[in-house]
């Protein structure tokens, strides 16, 4: 780790910016120090902990200054904070590790989505410095924050129209109010400017190119990167690969029927282990199983004394759209939800739904800005329906989806939004990029992986399983990741995380 006193670094002339302007100093300063409590919050495992602080003493971090506006160089500034994980062996670059959200950090994705992962995403580390970085609106990087209280139905049960209109009104006075509150900053959070911001920290950092590995929605700023940058990029790797378009009501059709195919896989899974769910002995058993508990729970929902809210069909149609990862406790809840009567939930299903998100511990980093999350959904998406047109498309979701369509709400999420809508730069372009797609995911499509491909190019890696991001957990699967760093050679997919047996 650096000294805690704050220096900028000058980078060599050799590496400018697109512009052909000096690059931004990093001003490098101490890292944040954090209590084991928050360590372990932020998922790290017990026995992984002395590692953690390892890791934190290996790690420099600073701050770029960049323009808030790229297209007024000149004007107001904000901070962009990052983190860099020097490569412990002979050097061949940089991989910048590109968040989720949008509004993930990625400030200690260096430590936590690589050399924590396992030893095969470990050993990146050895050629590779590792970068990290809080986007624009999130973590430690300059941000705002709009309040945004929960939104959702007022009473369990099926959503009525009415419950539907006042949901959307909440919505519209919600974006309205967050846009408003700082246009000037709440405009520029888009992917494009994301994009801009790291290419700034790659010319501070002197690297010529950039490597990429994109998680989530960082696959969607690593496509916007490589269109805007090609000449600045290595090799990309983007892990679930986001669709080359922003509607969110088309997000939410999409990602709503990709979840109720998959319940097709989970419906056979529990009728080849009838005997320890009886739930049905065929999947069309099982799937009418399942149809008759959101029927009931919707007509007489139940409180349970140690669940924070009721059951109804919704949280049954939730249950049966998790991921193989969960069938093994999915089953035994919805098993016992066929038969509890309380007044305590039952095991499984507590274990499942739990108690209420705990308080954020005193030092914590922000690891999700839900106020960066709506800027950046909304000032691309163009949809923006009315009421009576997202009223419409709810209907006609649950008439097509019956299993888990409950689970979605409507597709006003940006309706009133009153900023102008911008789209991300997708173009192809030369260079490396693989598109690590999910056969059966539904939070990242895999026909996205083809519609992106026919964007911007590329070569599809599938992974042969439902779970979001799951390429760089899964031992064989990351080693495979590294490869393609060191090598620019890749298989054509791998395994991912099974069904359990």
């Amino acid at each position: 780790m650096l000294a805690a006193a704050t220096m900028a670094v000058a980078m060599p002339a050799a590496h400018l910016s697109p512009a052909g302007a000096a690059p931004p100093p990093i001003s490098w300063k101490a890292c944040p120090s954090y209590s084991d409590d928050v360590i372990r919050n932020l998922g790290v495992a017990p026995d992984q902990l002395a590692t953690f602080r390892t890791l934190m003493d290996r790690l420099d971090c600073g701050t770029v200054s960049v323009p808030l506006d790229y297209a007024d160089p000149g004007g107001r500034k904000i901070d962009i904070a990052v983190t860099r994980l020097a490569a412990t062996g002979h050097r061949k670059g940089s991989v910048a590790v590109l968040p989720g959200g949008p509004g993930g950090s990625g400030y200690l994705d260096p430590i936590l989505r690589v050399m924590l992962r396992n030893q095969e995403m470990a050993s990146l580390n050895e050629q590779y410095d590792l970068i990290g970085f809080d986007p624009r609106g999130v973590g430690y990087s300059t941000k705002v924050a709009c309040e945004l209280p929960m939104n959702g139905p007022d009473k369990p049960g099926p959503l009525t129209e009415a419950m539907a209109r006042k949901i959307y009104e909440t919505q519209v006075a919600v974006n309205q109010r967050c846009a408003n509150s700082d246009p000037e900053f709440i405009g520029q959070l888009t992917t494009d400017t994301v994009a801009k911001d790291v290419n700034q920290v790659r010319a501070a950092l002197g690297d010529h190119r950039l490597n990429l590995l994109g998680l989530s929605w960082g696959t969607y700023l690593g496509a916007a990167y490589r269109s805007l940058f090609p000449t600045y990029t290595g090799r990309v790797f983007l892990d679930s690969p986001a669709p080359p378009w922003t509607d969110f009501d088309r997000h939410i059709e999409e990602s709503a029927a990709a979840m109720e195919r998959n319940f097709g896989r989970f419906a056979a899974w529990l009728a080849d282990r009838h005997t320890a769910y009886d739930l049905g002995t065929t999947a069309r058993q099982v799937r009418e199983q399942v149809l008759q508990l959101v029927k009931a729970y919707d007509t007489s929902p139940k409180l349970y004394s140690d669940l924070p809210r009721p059951i109804d069909g919704s949280v049954i149609a939730n249950l049966a759209g998790r991921t193989s990862a969960e069938w093994t406790r999915v089953g035994q809840a919805l098993s016992e939800l066929a038969t509890a009567t309380g007044p305590t939930a039952p095991r499984a299903v507590k274990q499942l739904l739990g108690g209420p998100p705990p308080a954020p511990l005193p030092g914590a980093p922000e690891m999700q800005s839900m106020t960066m999350n709506l800027a950046v959904t909304c000032n691309e998406d163009s949809s923006r329906p009315t009421f009576a047109k997202a009223w419409h498309d709810y209907q006609k979701l649950q008439k097509r989806l019956p299993v888990t369509g409950r689970g979605w709400g409507t597709t006003a999420l940006c309706s009133g939004w009153p900023l102008p809508a911008q789209q991300a730069t997708l173009r192809p372009t030369n260079g490396s990029l693989i598109l690590a797609a999910h056969l059966y995911e539904f939070m990242s499509v895999y026909d996205w992986a083809r519609q992106t491909r026919k964007a911007i190019g590329g070569t599809i890696y599938t992974v042969a399983d439902d779970a979001h991001v799951s390429t760089t957990r899964v031992p064989a699967c990351a080693a495979e990741v590294v490869t393609y760093f060191d090598t620019g050679r890749i298989d054509r997919g791998c395994p991912g995380l099974q069904p359990p047996i």
